[in-house]
């Protein structure tokens, strides 16, 4: 997640330059055909652009609003796991206070959940904007631990090699730690380790870690709807393609109120204006798309890995143990993903 004070405009530029060039490219031949070869009659009347641009910005803005919306419900999730994972790291402990070996593999577990989980939510999928050509030159400013290092690295780190012989036969693999962690406490309670109130407790965080998870893969295993992304195109392409034309007979009207150099050669103009709206339409577009898949690998999503890393070194915290990782922010201003 980009933690600067703002996006300077010459980033901006830099992560739309693709768009920007064919948005000149779509000014320029209007003014070829009506300037340069006389072909008065693809002038298109301003009413017609003036309603189309209402159009793609009331469809606009609908769009990326639910896009922040998705954005939103993916931090509140993960804000949540951060939140009961502190409060299992506790309970793990307190309730365990006489067999130590059993509340730090609780805990193990526990951050071994999260990290499955984590890579989970890495996983590429088709509808996601992560590997456009705009989006992967700019991943030179930021870190995706994903992509760095193994999954299977990462979970040696907190379970016995017995577990991890398992655990890579099952499907999902942050459904199978909690099971894991279920029959621990089962075990546990059989024993007499823990009374019922805890068994109960502590089922009860198990349940709640299965309900975050399943938020979480939900927001990742849904795109948002497809037909309103190809009409919000659709609508954008449209408007930034007929732009151009409707101004052709405004801007060559203005000859008349000037003089010198300009004078017959108004209609350049275009170029410019027609350009900066356009780019305006399809800038917004371009950060709600990069908004609306929170867990895709790209400079705005939620900082998963952050709050996992962070998670981690509070329960190693708990645990008296030293902390492995540094995770600290990265010098561009943006923050380790």
């Amino acid at each position: 997640m980009y933690i600067g004070k703002s996006y300077n405009l010459f980033e901006f530029v830099i992560w739309t330059k693709g768009r920007i060039y064919t948005l000149l490219l779509l000014g320029f031949i209007p003014i070829c055909l009506y300037h340069i070869l006389g072909i008065k009659w693809v002038a298109i009347p301003w009413s017609v652009i003036a309603m189309l641009g209402t159009a793609t910005a009331f469809i606009l803005g609908f769009k990326n609003n639910l896009s922040y919306n998705r954005s939103i419900e993916a931090q509140d999730v993960w804000t949540s796991i951060l939140s009961n994972s502190r409060s299992w790291g506790l309970v793990s402990k307190d309730y365990l206070q006489n067999n130590s070996e059993t509340s730090t593999t609780l805990i193990y577990n526990h951050m071994a959940w999260v990290t499955a989980l984590r890579y989970s939510m890495r996983e590429t999928k088709s509808w996601e904007s992560t590997n456009k050509k705009h989006n992967i030159k700019y991943r030179k400013h930021f870190k995706i631990p994903e992509q760095q290092t193994p999954l299977e690295e990462e979970l040696a780190k907190y379970l016995v090699a017995e577990e991890l012989q398992n655990i890579y036969k099952v499907k999902n693999i942050s459904t199978y730690i909690l099971s894991l962690q279920s029959k621990t406490l089962k075990y546990l309670y059989e024993k007499q380790e823990i009374n019922v109130t805890q068994f109960v407790d502590m089922e009860k965080s198990i349940k709640e870690f299965y309900n975050l998870q399943g938020k979480s893969e939900h927001i990742k295993q849904s795109p948002f709807p497809r037909q309103y992304n190809i009409i919000n195109n659709l609508l954008i392409q449209s408007f930034s393609f007929l732009l151009p034309y409707g101004l052709l007979a405004d801007f060559n009207s203005l000859n008349e109120s000037v003089c010198g150099f300009m004078k017959g050669n108004m209609i350049w103009l275009i170029l410019p204006f027609s350009c900066l709206i356009s780019w305006l339409y399809s800038s917004i577009a371009q950060v709600g798309e990069n908004t609306e898949n929170p867990f895709e690998g790209g400079a705005n999503d939620v900082p998963i890995s952050q709050i996992s890393f962070q998670l981690e070194a509070e329960l190693m915290d708990m645990l008296g143990e030293v902390n492995f990782r540094d995770f600290d922010i990265d010098q561009n201003n943006i923050i380790i993903l």
